[in-house]
């Protein structure tokens, strides 16, 4: 098999970015990673010494947020709009004074310099005294009139705050709209922005940047702000172009098998054997799972020990006739000793992987979209193995095949070439541009396509989500009067309309999946609305004090078991026995209904509706009114965190996102309550010896208050009840994040509390769009 290097024989990559697509495409597409930045390898070296950074007067820089500016700290920048004309553009242009000027006195300033003053008043507060940092990019006079000041929106809890004196920085962005011809010759405009920094950098003997800052830099990443430029349309995904240009260098393969040591052997029947080296391969796979629950499953045995005969040689399936017989247990110790070196390695061995993951993940990790970097989601195909599925899958155990390049169709603009691994070639290489996909093929288990898509946080799919949480907000107002036609549609003379209603109640209602049939032979024995059968639900006229109870209990999506009682209406109630007569548990129970027909009916009620928009309804909707439930202006951050989690936690419990309990949650509460007690013993303590002292210690106080608010927040974690339930599925899938954007900043809460690193990236367009204002 051919290594990472010998996976594509596309040109290079120039500083980790993609070149230029071939003359024959016309392209104009860049190669730097800023995509128009001229000198962008100077950029450590333009802040070490502090000079002014050079861009070429013809080119537009495309970098959103200046140099290596992280965006968390633009969203701090220093406020100009009190700053005159004048000054900003000397600011900007690297004319105002280093820190040597700042020290003359007050007599030898001239006028341009009380404007300084004024802002390092402004700053006396932070206790940190900041230097005007010069590096901004100088322009020519005759674009100076076309600058424009504009303060970034966005939530003051995105600024990180290090707590280290020897560090901080501000950020004011300077824009400037530039005419400029995009890969497919349309000519648009796009901002420009350069950035004045006030900044106190730790520097090194030699007088360069810290180490951790040159990182920070190299890793930040330009930001494509889609959702800025046509807001009336940003949230367009339906038309059939998804992008006029999409380069890319094609999946990285799974690496070759490397056989076992001569001295590790299979055994049969207590004889040491040689297997062919596909046969060894498939049996390694079975070896590490051997202190797995699955190979105590029947299905999953007897399906893996069907495909390993597939792959042996006509000898070795004349004397391997029962798996019984079959002995891993040398190939199974083999694997655990390897995975225990592999974790005892040294930092070096570990850092030197790192970097080789890193430099890959450069050449093969992104791709450019319409002349803009995007990062891929997962550009490694999957490796090898047994299929595991889940809960009790058929096709548990079966052979999951290596994957070739033959077996692979590349999608990507005209005329690019992605060249195969040495030997190899492409199933096919398509130029659509209706579809969002970059590779796909086709996987032997279940027969499904599986694909390489963009990340998250790319434009296609920032759109999407954009898209659909605008159609759920849509809902809204069409819902009161959805929900009157299927209140009289119990009552209809047709079985099939009522059948309709009654689906159609519990997918508003129990946010219910809609469900599709599958063949049980093929696929797990999953079930939704629309594919319930009569021995899913049990009838009780009265249960726990309530009328016309319905108890459902079956396995949802991914095997996850659905359970619940609820009491319903009276006529919903007297259709579900009449559904159900004359049939037998096995039958389905709206027999008359599939998924379907019953999305086709919805689209007629409001263009774009399914089944599934109600379920991102119903879950958003939940979210926002029960944070205007819960939240109380004056807690405190903790309890207000406690709120935001109960609230989120019934859209969980609505969607049915359940976990399995962490194994450690028993052992983590009884350190919790530990850390109680001896927080509340300390705070005792403390509060005695306040009353014994004749004055107030500050140090003493403070230290108080802190134990105050420390024993308030482990409070809050012992009370949160959340052990089985999965609030991440919902939070990325079903709730409007401009819901959390917005309650985060009317309540004064870190983002951060809310979304993690990858969750802001993939909701960067809610968190610069949101308002504290904004309501689902």
């Amino acid at each position: 098999m051919a290594t990472v290097a010998e996976t594509n024989g596309a040109a290079p990559l120039i500083n980790g970015d993609l070149t230029e697509m071939s003359s024959s495409q016309g392209s104009s597409m860049g190669t730097g990673t800023e995509n128009g930045l001229s000198n962008s390898s100077d950029v450590a070296a333009t802040q070490s010494n502090n000079h002014a950074h050079q861009l070429n007067g013809e080119e537009a820089n495309n970098n959103e947020f200046g140099v290596g500016v992280p965006r968390e700290e633009i969203s701090g920048g220093t406020d100009m709009d009190n700053v005159p004309w004048g000054d900003r553009i000397r600011a900007r242009s690297g004319t105002i004074g280093k820190r040597e000027e700042k020290k003359k006195t007050e007599s030898e300033q001239t006028p341009k310099k009380e404007s300084i003053s004024k802002s390092r008043k402004r700053k006396e507060s932070s206790e940190e005294e900041k230097d005007i940092d010069e590096n901004s990019e100088d322009e020519e006079e005759e674009y100076q009139p076309k600058i424009k000041l504009k303060k970034l929106d966005t939530p003051s809890s995105s600024v990180k705050k290090t707590g280290k004196k020897s560090s901080t920085k501000t950020t004011t962005i300077v824009k400037e709209e530039v005419k400029v011809e995009n890969n497919a010759g349309m000519e648009h405009t796009k901002r420009k922005k350069t950035k004045v920094e006030v900044k106190e950098e730790p520097s090194s003997s030699q007088g360069s940047p810290s180490k951790k800052r040159v990182k920070k830099q190299e890793e930040e990443e330009e930001v494509w702000r889609w959702w800025e430029e046509d807001e009336s349309n940003a949230g367009a995904s339906d038309g059939s172009i998804k992008w006029q240009t999409l380069v890319h260098k094609g999946p990285v393969f799974a690496p070759a098998y490397e056989p076992l040591p001569k001295h590790i052997k299979f055994k049969y029947e207590g004889k040491e054997k040689d297997l062919s080296l596909p046969a060894e391969e498939v049996a390694s796979f079975y070896a590490k799972m051997l202190d797995h629950d699955y190979t105590s499953k029947p299905v999953f045995n007897q399906n893996f020990f069907k495909d390993w005969r597939k792959v042996m040689t006509s000898a070795e399936r004349v004397e391997i006739k029962e798996l019984a017989k079959c002995d891993f247990k040398q190939l199974h110790a083999y694997y655990v000793t390897e995975s225990e070196k592999r974790k005892a390695r040294s930092k070096e061995e570990k850092k030197a992987e790192k970097e080789t993951k890193e430099a890959e993940a450069k050449v093969y990790g992104f791709a450019m979209l319409d002349g803009y970097k995007q990062k891929i989601g997962n550009f490694r195909i999957e490796p090898p193995g047994l299929f595991r599925g889940r809960g009790d899958h058929p096709k548990m155990g079966s052979l999951k095949k290596r994957v070739q390049p033959e077996d692979v169709v590349i999608n990507c603009s005209k005329g690019l070439k992605i060249m195969p691994p040495e030997g190899h070639k492409w199933k096919e290489i398509r130029h659509d541009n209706t579809v969002t996909w970059l590779c796909s093929w086709t996987e032997n288990v279940l027969g499904s396509n599986k694909y390489i898509m963009l990340n998250p946080s790319s434009k296609l799919k920032g759109q999407k989500d954009w898209d659909k949480f605008e159609k759920a907000r849509k809902l809204k107002g069409h819902v009161g009067q959805i929900r009157e036609q299927y209140l009289n549609d119990f009552k209809s003379k047709e079985m099939r309309v009522r059948q309709r209603a009654v689906a159609l109640y519990f997918i508003d209602k129990l946010a219910l999946r809609a469900g599709n049939e599958k063949d049980t032979d093929e696929a797990a024995d999953t079930v939704g609305c629309c594919s319930l059968r009569c021995e899913h639900i049990k009838l009780h006229d009265e249960m726990d004090d309530q009328k016309f109870v319905v108890e459902f209990d079956f396995l949802g999506k991914d095997s996850i078991r659905y359970y619940n009682r609820v009491p319903v209406e009276k006529q919903v109630f007297k259709n579900l026995r009449l559904f159900m007569e004359e049939k037998d548990p096995g039958d389905d129970l709206f027999d008359r209904l599939d998924t379907s027909s019953l999305n086709q009916y919805l689209k007629e009620l409001m263009d774009g509706l399914t089944a599934k928009v109600f379920r991102t309804y119903n879950a958003s909707i939940t979210l926002q009114e029960q944070l205007d439930k819960l939240t109380n202006p004056s807690d405190s951050v903790h309890e207000k965190l406690l709120s935001y989690n109960r609230a989120n936690r019934q859209v969980a419990i609505l969607c049915n996102h359940q976990r399995a309990v962490p194994k450690t949650h028993e052992k983590s509460m009884e350190n919790l309550e530990n850390k109680i007690k001896e927080k509340k013993k300390e705070y005792k303590e403390l509060k005695d010896q306040l009353k014994k002292s004749k004055s107030v210690d500050e140090k003493l106080a403070k230290k108080y208050e802190r134990l105050k608010e420390q024993i308030a927040k482990l409070n809050t974690q012992r009370t949160d009840k959340n052990k089985q339930i999965a609030l991440g599925t919902s939070k990325l899938n079903y709730l409007d994040p401009r819901i959390s954007v917005a309650w985060c900043k009317k309540y004064d809460v870190a983002i951060e509390k809310i979304f993690s690193k990858t969750q802001r990236d993939k909701f960067r367009w809610a968190i610069d769009m949101a308002k504290e204002d904004y309501v689902f």
